[in-house]
This record gives structure tokens, C-alpha cells and sequence, in this order.
């Protein structure tokens, strides 16, 4: 690959990229003969940039948080040519760089990157939107809403483990109806997370064991939330305690690549972090849709 864009926002996490810009941009032009470094100051700024240079790299690399990846992706999804696209964490959980074993610190990061080491990665789809972690409503966008800013960036995931035990103790059931090939359901249920990546707020949890490149998403249905299922959540034991369709009193796990969801009342949709939509929705996979930059996979 010769010509590399690194589209970075300086602001992400406690500014770690910023401090290590010039070392970055120093070490990409060593590595490769054409580097361009852009730098994203306020939302839409990732996507603009997407759709003016994408085109004309061979790789793209977005720098920052969940959020800022998230922007990127979906600006690069839809395009017809796709350059390769890798990730260098720069925020507070980096939830899909994790996934693919990209060390959560820049420098080592960005030497993976360099080394060029490819996979194919589905990406999950809903409406006009596109994500390459998890899909969820119920409580795991609760979760998220609730999450103070300021201590998500002292705390990290601990702010994720305190959220998720405080929403627990609540009943927060709706009625959900979901339609595949694999499975129907139609009861009140208090969460629903369809995951494609491994890692949810910093820690591997619901899908300790997905696969990027099986053409499909793990799906969880909690029907009651029960505090003693948090150890369980939060220690990511879901996938391995509960085979695939097989059915316990409160929890429902199985695969799938296409989803219909519709909920009452209509339920907000965390996308990587993201609330852009509610209820209902089809959530379908793209196979092997991205070709990314891996680090080192288990």
C-alpha cells in the first residue's frame, strides 16, 4: 500500500493521540510514500473527510474513540471502493480495535498497522446505518444514556460496570418481537444486544468467542433482568453457558444474519454507542464487507 489518510480527532479520550501526533505522522511517512494527516475537529468532520479522500488511499486510518470509528465507518461502508481501513485507539473503551487485537497503545498500534496484516470483516447493517460492534435496546442503552461524560473519561469501563449494576435493580420491560430463520420471539423482554465484535465498554462481555468473519451475529435475549445474571454479563460467560437456541427461563441466546425487531414501546437504539434511531428495524449482516487491519487475534 502507498498512499495512506489518517483522519484523527485530537480531542478523543484524555488527548493521548494529540500528544503523539507528530511522533504518528513521523512514523507514517517513514513507512509509507504518501501520507496525508487530517484532523477532525467537530462532528462530521470524519464523514466529509471520508467521502473527499477515501476514494483515492489505499488505507485509511480513523483516530480516536468508538465514536470517531463509528463516524468513519459508516461515511466508508457505502462506498463502492473501499480502501483497507484500520483503527488506532485514541478513546476511552475502543471496543472494536480490542475485537481485533489492535493494542490499545498508539505507538504499538500504529506498528500493527504498519505491518499491514489484513481480514475481511462483516459489518452489521440497520436502516441507513452501519456498525461493526453491536446493535442492543433495553437496558444496555440505558446504560449508556445514563453514563456521566466526565466520569466515563475518569473511569473508563468502571463507569460501565456501575451503570449496568444500578440499572439492574430496575424493571424495564417491554414487549419485543423479533422474526428470523433460526428463531421467533414475541414476550416482554428487558434487553436485547445483537453483537458482532467481542467487547462492550472496555471489557469482553455477552460474546467472548465472536467471529467477524462468520457471515453472522450473536444474538441475546434477556427477559429478566435478575441482578444474579450481572457477574455473568459483565465476566462475558453468556455465549459459553448457553448453547446456541437453547432456551433457559430468562435468557435466550442464538445466531443469525437478519433480524426483524420491533418493541412496545418503541425503544431507543444503541449502535456502537450511537442513538440515531428507534424501534422498529431489520438488522442484517454485510459478509465480510470491510477489509481491516488486525493486531494480534486469539
Amino acid at each position: 500500500m502507498k498512499k495512506v489518510a489518517l483522519i484523527i480527532n485530537t480531542q478523543s479520550g484524555k488527548q493521548q493521540l494529540a500528544r503523539k501526533l507528530d511522533k504518528i505522522t513521523s512514523r507514517l511517512n517513514e513507512a509509507f510514500e504518501e501520507t496525508a494527516v487530517y484532523q477532525s475537529e467537530q462532528e462530521g468532520d470524519g464523514k466529509r473527510l471520508v467521502e473527499k479522500h477515501a476514494e483515492e488511499v489505499d488505507l485509511l486510518i480513523a483516530g480516536g474513540g468508538d465514536g470517531t470509528v463509528f463516524e468513519i465507518m459508516n461515511a466508508l461502508a457505502p462506498l463502492k471502493k473501499r480502501p483497507v481501513f484500520a483503527i488506532l485507539p485514541g478513546g476511552t473503551c475502543n471496543d472494536f480495535s480490542r475485537t481485533l487485537g489492535i493494542s490499545q497503545k498508539p505507538l504499538e498500534a500504529l506498528e500493527q498497522i504498519i505491518r499491514q496484516k489484513r481480514i475481511q470483516v462483516d459489518v452489521g447493517k440497520y436502516g441507513e446505518h452501519y456498525f461493526l460492534n453491536f446493535w442492543g435496546i433495553g437496558i444496555i442503552s440505558k446504560v449508556a444514556e445514563e453514563m456521566d461524560e466526565a466520569n466515563k473519561q475518569i473511569f473508563g469501563r468502571v463507569s460501565y460496570y456501575l451503570n449496568t449494576s444500578k440499572l439492574a435493580f430496575k424493571n424495564e420491560a417491554f414487549a419485543l418481537k423479533l422474526a428470523s430463520k433460526e428463531l421467533d420471539f414475541d414476550e416482554k423482554a428487558e434487553l436485547l444486544v445483537v453483537g458482532n465484535g467481542s467487547f462492550l465498554g472496555g471489557i469482553q462481555s455477552f460474546f467472548p468467542n465472536a467471529d467477524v468473519q462468520d457471515g453472522k451475529f450473536d444474538v441475546l435475549i434477556v427477559k429478566e433482568a435478575k441482578l444474579k445474571y450481572l457477574k455473568k454479563w459483565l465476566e462475558a460467560k453468556i455465549q459459553d453457558d448457553y448453547p446456541e437456541n437453547e432456551k433457559d427461563d430468562d435468557i435466550i441466546y442464538f445466531r443469525t444474519n437478519r433480524l426483524e425487531v420491533s418493541a412496545s414501546p418503541e425503544q431507543n437504539i444503541d449502535c456502537d454507542g450511537e442513538f440515531l434511531n428507534k424501534t422498529p428495524t431489520i438488522v442484517e449482516v454485510l459478509p465480510k464487507h470491510l477489509e481491516m487491519i488486525y493486531g494480534k487475534m486469539t
